[in-house]
This record gives structure tokens, sequence and C-alpha cells, in this order.
């Protein structure tokens, strides 16, 4: 499968096809015919990939990698300076080109490098997690988290490709399976009730696995459709921000060690819709209809956080614009709009 983001000067292909890591070099010719190579990656993905595309790769280019501790504590601005060094040891140019090879998290950091060493260099995404497979490594959007919040710098930055193999999904633990459904059930939620009933028609992962490539077809292409119409997040593109607002200011309240990106997305959507009930702004009944199909996937629904607790949080969130809190909602399931508010909205409900 194979799908195009059109954004003029900036468009790229994706493509989708179990076992793509085994031919990385005839799709990388397409985009790329030069020298040198840099794969950025996590311990772990390196692990299980590493060698498999160094050694696809090798024959074309030459090769070298770096890696940093897996998990969202190595996505810091202040692990930067090591890995603009290695690009300088391995003398990297701006006509050479940076690999993505890993989860979300390395999707972001290797991308924000790419974008800021030598002011660019070319980038290709090849996410192993199903949240890097079916959102976060298609968009443009990089970034590094500062102790004050998540991807508070950052910058709009397409690769010139991405490749995904669904098959890098076996050896994913359990747990990130789960986390990467939190966003997949998101983009039902925001665009697509059939993608939602879909979901809901499986028993479990497993079941679903076997259409796994229809299913991040189709995510993707939700992604692709709202980021070639507003590339820059102040328009339609709030809308996959679905859960977001409160899931980043758990993940901060918890320094990022207790519920996974996906996890806290499942709680964000659940407890933010049923804020939404209770001031007439979705229909009764929704956030059961989400927590059910969460619940069904091992998503958790309820922090039990106060929300005096995550409003400083909330409150440098980067959907904040002109001082208004843009807050994702749903008319129904499949179909979301932008309400903006302010945090007396969160205020009122005591936990979350």
């Amino acid at each position: 499968m194979e799908m195009t983001v059109s954004l003029k000067e900036n468009s790229y292909p994706i493509y989708i096809e179990k076992g793509i890591l085994n031919q990385a070099d005839k799709y990388i010719k397409e985009i790329y015919q030069g020298n040198k190579i840099m794969i950025i990656s996590d311990d772990q993905v390196y692990h299980y990939y590493g060698d498999l595309l160094t050694n696809v790769l090798n024959k074309e280019y030459i090769v070298e990698h770096v890696t940093v501790p897996h998990g969202e504590q190595s996505k810091r601005f202040d692990i930067l300076p090591s890995l603009y060094k290695s690009l300088l040891d391995f003398k990297l140019t701006r006509t050479d080109l940076i690999i993505a090879l890993g989860g979300g998290v390395i999707g972001d950091l290797a991308g924000f490098v790419a974008a800021t060493f030598l002011r660019g260099v070319k980038l290709v995404q090849i996410p192993t997690s199903l949240l890097a497979q079916v959102d976060s490594s298609v968009g443009g959007k990089v970034a590094v988290d500062l102790p004050e919040g998540k991807n508070l710098v950052g910058a709009f930055y397409h690769p010139r490709m991405v490749l995904i193999d669904p098959n890098t999904l076996k050896t994913l633990p359990e747990r990130f399976i789960n986390d990467g459904m939190g966003e997949v059930i998101k983009y039902g939620c925001i665009k697509d009730k059939s993608l939602f009933d879909k979901l809901n028609s499986y028993d479990n992962f497993e079941q679903l696995y076997m259409d796994i490539d229809e299913i991040i077809y189709r995510c993707i292409g939700i992604k692709r459709d709202v980021v070639e119409r507003d590339q820059f997040d102040f328009g339609d593109r709030l809308l996959l921000n679905f859960g977001h607002t409160l899931a980043h200011a758990i993940e901060q309240y918890y320094h990022y060690e207790k519920y996974s990106h996906g996890e806290a997305v499942a709680i964000g959507m659940v407890q933010l819709t049923k804020i939404a009930e209770e001031n007439d702004l979705s229909p009764v009944g929704t956030s059961d209809i989400i927590k059910e199909i969460c619940i069904k996937y091992n998503l958790p629904v309820y922090s039990g956080l106060k929300t005096t607790d995550l409003l400083e949080a909330i409150s440098l969130d980067k959907k904040n614009i002109n001082k208004k809190l843009s807050l994702v909602l749903l008319k129904e399931i499949g179909d979301s709009y932008v309400y903006q508010s302010n945090l007396s909205l969160i205020q009122a409900k005591d936990r979350v």
C-alpha cells in the first residue's frame, strides 16, 4: 500500500508493506543518491532491526548509527549535543541522510536533529511502533521535551519518505501495542465512525493484526488529509489532538514514567468527553462508548488525579492560542469539532 502526502515542495511518499525493511535500499534510492546515512535509533529497536537495515543499506551507502536509551526520557533537549557530535564525527554533510529507526520518541528526536543540524539534513522515517506507524511518523512535527513540558521545543520538518513495516510490531511489548491503539481509536473518534466500528468488531489485537495494513493505511489517510489542509496546526489539524490536552498534562505530572502516551490519550479522550457531556457539548453516553473500546484494548480510562494538579501543565499547552484553550470535542463518534474555552471547563471537574 502506498500514498502521498501532497505539500508542494514538501510532498513525500508513504509505503506500508510487511517485510519492506528488507528492501529499504530500493525505496531510499528513489529519493537519495548521496553517500552517507546515519541511523538514529534506541537501544531496543536497534538490537532487533539495526543490523538488518545496515546490511541492506551497505550495498549502496556508507552507514553509521547512534543509539539512545529507549523511552521518553531520551527525548530531552540536553541529549542533543551528544547526537550532534556523533554526526560531526561521522562528517555528515547537508547532502547526506538521517534515518529515524524507532517509535515516536526516536521519530521526534531524530527528526528534530535532522531539522536543526546544518540547518536541515534529509530525513527518512522508519517507524517501528504502532503509535509511530499510525500517527507520529507522518505530518512533519518533530520536537524535544523541556522539564516544563512535552514537545515545547520543536519544528515542522517533513521527511522525504516514510517506510512502514508492520512486521516490526511482532517484537513490540504488549503494552506498546495497547499504547498505539490509543491513537488508532482516536482516529475513529474524530473522523471515521466506520473505522471505529471496525475496531469494535474485533475481539482483540490478534484478530485486528490480520488487517493491520488496512488499519494503518486508514489512520494515516485521515492524518494525511488533515495535514494537507492545515500544515502548521492552527485549524483542522487541531482535531488530531483529541484527548491530548489532558494526556500531556497527565504524562508530565508523572514525569513520563507512569503512563505511556497512548494510555494517557485514552484517559484524556474518555475524561474530556465526560466533561463535555456534563456541559451539553457532547451527547450523553459518548464517553461510555469510548470507555468500552479502550478497556477492550487494555487501555486505562481514569487517572484519579485532581484537575488542580494538572492545571499548570494545561496552561502551558501549545494549543493555547490567543489565551484560549482549544479543546477537541465530539458531536458524535466520527465527527469532531474544536471548542474554544478556558481552564474553567476542566476546573469544574474534581478528578479525571
